[in-house]
């Protein structure tokens, strides 16, 4: 018989002009394996940070009862010493420190106020150990990779004797390999006794591993799924409210003249002398035209992006690129603009936001000059621009002074899409356009997508779900290894066909290899 270690009874939450959660309801079951979901903004975060102790007791509405007992948790260490943890979707990790420093940091392995080293590394080996890894102890976190980190987040949790495991997008910036692990990992904690709550997008994983879903839109609860109930349909039609028969927008294709033209493009390693990144690249863009970019995690087609748009990435880059049959300087970003190019990147918080700027200051960011007079700023001209791409994208805001930290996955990166087409580009580059952004968002992505595309716009799409290029792009190019291997059109293109490009090439390059030896 199950016994309920979690109830959230009727939790609510407000910011200023923003009401988060309206009337909550959550029931988790101990030793289960709980999943909430709903699209970017429905409350998900901000539930479990009511639940873990970032909002304290006495700053939002309603009870919590946990193992019995009134949960009033005042901070984070609070809800720690009664075994619930939550690893966040940007890791708390310290890269410069060693595995053993992050996992016993703020509960270090002391007595009389100094360090045990020697049980803190043998402590540390034993964690790795149940989350599969055999790194050494005074290994550097920073040069680990973000699956390893994401494993050393949870041996970490380990660390404080978790009862209650928050999860928090967990997989968002893993690749495939190390999702797999993840959710394996998970598996084996529940199998342990460990309690778990995970908020992902990725509807493939939750279906693996979720005993029960619950749905929340628009900060309240819709359903609560057991797992025999659970369908890709029905959690997506909670989610938004609606069907969505079609998960990728009708367009009819009708490309033009080519836009972009690249050919022989070679980029070194920017740090690792005798390293070559990119091996002799071409591709095309049409006007109108999706042009897909596909190949597996490290194949170069963020370098190969980064590098055409100003030089971004990379040393000693060598060849040619043409924009309506005239060479194109792109040797800086405010050149690789002026050229007509835009590149929207895959990390929007680090690399395309200042997250801590309002909307109105992003927007017109890689444009100033469109919202200037004689070198100042024309702080109302900055604001029409803002609130015209507000409505025209629906970023859903109560005011373009809003800072971007506050606005949802969805919305943020409809911002820097904003502040990229401010520059009025007219080949627009979109790295991992969607990640991290939930299926109802992902359309108003696609569709934006479709319109700049029937402008006469050319767009290049790099993704690591096929779906998603098999579905909205015309042409796609396979990448691996820095080299591009084929094209395919919409009527060839699969998944199969995709995945045996790169296979035969690995094969290939086998066959060299044991040829030269």
């Amino acid at each position: 018989m199950t016994r309920t270690l979690l109830e959230m009874r009727g939790i609510g939450k407000t910011f200023p002009g923003v009401r988060a959660l309206d009337r909550v309801n959550l029931t988790v079951e101990e030793g289960e394996i709980h999943a909430i979901c709903g699209e970017n903004g429905a409350g998900k975060s901000t539930l479990m940070k009511v639940l873990s102790g970032v909002y304290p007791h006495g700053s939002y509405e309603g009870e919590i009862h946990y193992d019995g007992a009134v949960l009033e948790n005042r901070s984070i260490r609070d809800s720690e010493h009664k075994g619930i943890i939550i690893i966040h979707q940007e890791l708390a990790l310290v890269p410069l420190l060693s595995i053993a420093e992050n996992l016993f940091l703020g509960n270090e392995v002391a007595q009389g106020g100094v360090i045990n080293w020697p049980k803190a590394f043998k402590q540390t080996e034993q964690l790795l150990k149940k989350v599969g890894l055999s790194e050494v102890p005074t290994t550097q976190v920073g040069k680990l990779g973000v699956g390893k980190q994401q494993l050393i987040e949870i041996a970490k949790a380990l660390a404080k004797d978790v009862r209650l495991l928050i999860l928090d997008e967990p997989t968002a910036a893993l690749q495939e390999n190390d999702s797999q692990k993840l959710l394996d990992l998970m598996l084996e904690l529940k199998a342990q006794g460990v309690t778990q709550i995970i908020i992902s997008h990725k509807l493939n994983e939750i279906s693996r591993v979720a005993d029960r879903i619950t749905v929340i839109r628009d900060g309240s609860t819709v359903s609560t799924m057991d797992k025999h109930e659970i369908t890709e349909d029905r959690i997506i039609r909670d989610m938004v409210g609606r069907d969505m028969a079609h998960r990728y927008p009708d367009r009819v294709s009708n490309p033009g003249e080519v836009l972009l033209e690249v050919s022989g493009w070679n980029v070194w390693h920017p740090e690792q002398v005798g390293r070559q990144v990119i091996k002799d690249a071409g591709f095309t863009v049409r006007k109108g035209e999706i042009v897909g970019i596909a190949g597996l995690m490290g194949s170069g087609r963020t370098e190969l992006a980064m590098s055409l748009f100003g030089r971004s990435y990379g040393r000693d880059i060598t060849g040619t690129a043409l924009m309506n049959g005239k060479p194109a300087d792109t040797s800086s970003v405010t050149r690789a603009v002026d050229a007509g190019l835009a590149y929207v990147t895959e990390d929007r918080k680090v690399l395309g936001l200042i997250l801590e700027e309002p909307i109105v200051r992003n927007t017109t960011l890689a444009n100033l000059p469109g919202v200037s007079n004689g070198g100042v700023l024309d702080k109302r001209r900055e604001t029409e621009v803002a609130e015209r791409y507000r409505k025209a994208m629906a970023i859903r805001t109560p005011s373009v002074q809003q800072k971007v930290v506050n606005l949802s996955g969805g919305n943020q990166q409809k911002v820097v899409l904003a502040k990229w087409l401010f520059t009025e580009p007219e080949v627009l580059i979109l790295d991992e356009p969607t990640r991290g952004i939930d299926v109802g968002a992902k359309f108003e992505i696609y569709t934006i997508m479709n319109d700049l595309a029937a402008q006469g716009r050319g767009i290049v799409m790099i993704s690591s779900e096929m779906p998603e290029l098999l579905g909205m792009c015309d042409r796609i190019y396979v990448m691996n290894e820095g080299r591009i291997l084929g094209e395919l059109s919409k009527e060839e293109a699969s998944q199969e066909r995709i995945m045996a490009l790169i296979i035969r090439d690995n094969g290939q390059k086998k066959d060299n290899e044991g040829e030269a030896a």
